[in-house]
């Protein structure tokens, strides 16, 4: 039995909305520009590497769309050094969704390692709630946004 540790990131939220409706905010930019990142290069497909922007921070990301089980899962891997990202999508009933973000593969070690996984927890956690916010009740926190304001 293999007992390493693998160092994994993960959130969670319950969204009151369907499976079908909070998968495709992740798909679709045009829906996830309202909770996320600014700005999309493409719709998430399976084999194709697309770029994020959050252009008030003047970041972008390449991200790799390894795999996509409709209303289920999406693997991506992005970053540098590059990790791995599985969104979970679980039908809780017809209008409930429990979505969980994984992110691994974390090449740091020490305190760098520490970091990522705390800037990524925190970031993951916001994602989460921008999306609850947005999906339940049409509100635009602007929490990505809003997080280093002096950057």
């Amino acid at each position: 039995m293999n007992t390493e540790y693998v160092p994994t990131v993960e959130t969670q939220m319950l969204i009151r909305k369907p499976v079908s409706e909070v998968f495709q905010a992740f798909i679709n930019p045009e829906i996830t520009t309202n909770f996320w990142f600014t700005k999309s290069s493409g719709r998430l497909e399976i084999g194709q590497t697309i770029t994020w922007e959050w252009e008030m921070y003047g970041v972008s990301e390449k991200v790799l769309v390894k795999e996509i089980i409709p209303n289920g899962r999406i693997l991506t891997e992005w970053g540098d050094p590059a990790t791995e990202v599985i969104y979970e999508f679980t039908a809780l009933t017809n209008d409930t969704t429990y979505v969980v973000i994984k992110n691994f593969g974390f090449k740091q070690t020490g305190n760098e390692l520490i970091r990522a996984i705390n800037d990524n927890t925190g970031g993951f956690t916001t994602v989460l709630d921008g999306l609850k916010a947005y999906l339940e009740h049409g509100i635009k926190l602007n929490l990505v946004a809003d997080k280093f304001p002096f950057k």
